[in-house]
């Protein structure tokens, strides 16, 4: 069991992994699985930047679905009233999430632990009310219409499900791969002894609010890529993208999946997205059905699946290395002896 688990988290089956990615178009059984999986990829997205700034920063914003709101109203604004074309719009709601990222993080991050998490929820609250009320701007209840799918200079046609599909799985690999490179790296490091406490993280000459903003800032900037990916997705967007419920969907999946690793906020996402898919007919009753399931999984997986998982494997090796110590040194007096015997 162990050996199979160790397997797991080698290359080869991430490797694995990405190939089932790259074929599921081929093997889905029509093209709306398709199209959940997409959805799912473009959450994944948006919870990889909330795992930036909850998961190795330890700061819980609760602002992360407003900020995946204006990411995807940026870009269906600047294509559907100024008549930019896809792209320029899209590089134009990453630096609008990043600039209102850092506006808010200066903010915001001058606050500690559950103050900063209320000051956070009253923004993404006020995002969802300018998006609902600022009709002249957003179209108020009406929504963005007529939004711009990417081009593909005449290659590609974004506007089919499959060729999008594969677009965000672009995007999506990036986004994993930044996460690895970032939690092996200084900052990476850096952001993860703020977590463990303001105080050591000071005793080690961190700035603490340079990189509390660039964390927060590097969070808002996947939010709104994942944003605009969506709007270029479905197309239409209303004010219900800013519901604040989306950021507790968002928390719960990087519960799941593990908080602070590096593959659970996928795994945590494409599981609840298809077990919400499969479970439409249920919508009524989401929350008496995944409330019990989530307290559960914190009492029982207190660091979600990932972590939990990777908590066991490094617990099964630090019990195994005594067996190991004891078996190498029975090995050495073994060949020891022998050596003197010949001798």
């Amino acid at each position: 069991m162990f050996k199979f688990a160790s397997l797991l988290m080698t290359p080869a089956a991430k490797y694995l992994m990405l190939a089932f990615a790259v074929l599921f178009p081929f093997f889905a059984a029509n093209e709306y699985q398709v199209y959940v999986m997409a959805t799912a990829f473009v959450w994944a997205i948006a919870v990889y930047g909330l795992n930036i700034i909850t998961g190795f920063c330890g700061q819980l914003n609760l602002a992360h679905g407003g900020f995946f709101a204006i990411g995807a109203y940026t870009l269906g604004l600047l294509t559907a009233d100024f008549g930019w074309s896809f792209w320029p719009a899209f590089l134009g709601a990453l630096v609008m999430t990043a600039v209102l990222g850092f506006l808010v993080g200066i903010v915001s991050l001058r606050l500690k632990e559950h103050y900063f998490a209320i000051f956070t929820l009253c923004v993404g609250f006020i995002i969802y009310l300018l998006i609902d009320k600022w009709e002249e701007l957003t179209h108020g209840a009406i929504g963005v219409r007529d939004i711009a799918a990417p081009y593909g200079f005449g290659l590609v046609d974004f506007t089919e499900t499959t060729p999008f599909y594969y677009l965000v799985l672009v995007f999506l690999v990036f986004a994993i791969w930044f996460m690895g490179r970032l939690s092996k790296s200084l900052l990476g490091r850096t952001f993860i002894a703020i977590r463990n406490g303001d105080e050591l993280a000071q005793s080690l000459g961190i700035n603490l609010m340079r990189n509390k903003v660039l964390a927060f800032v590097l969070s808002t900037t996947y939010a709104g890529l994942a944003g605009a990916l969506y709007a270029g997705m479905v197309r239409f967007i209303g004010p219900e993208e800013a519901n604040v419920q989306h950021t507790f969907d968002m928390i719960t999946y990087l519960l799941v999946g593990g908080i602070g690793t590096i593959m659970g906020p996928l795994l945590g996402t494409i599981g609840l997205v298809w077990i919400t898919q499969s479970l439409q007919f249920l919508e009524e009753y989401r929350m008496i059905i995944f409330g019990p399931l989530l307290v559960l999984l914190v009492i029982f997986f207190p660091r979600g699946i990932t972590g939990s998982f990777l908590t066991w494997m490094h617990r099964k090796s630090q019990a195994l290395a005594p067996a190991k110590k004891r078996q190498e040194s029975k090995v050495a007096t073994a060949q020891n002896r022998e050596a003197e015997s010949n001798a």
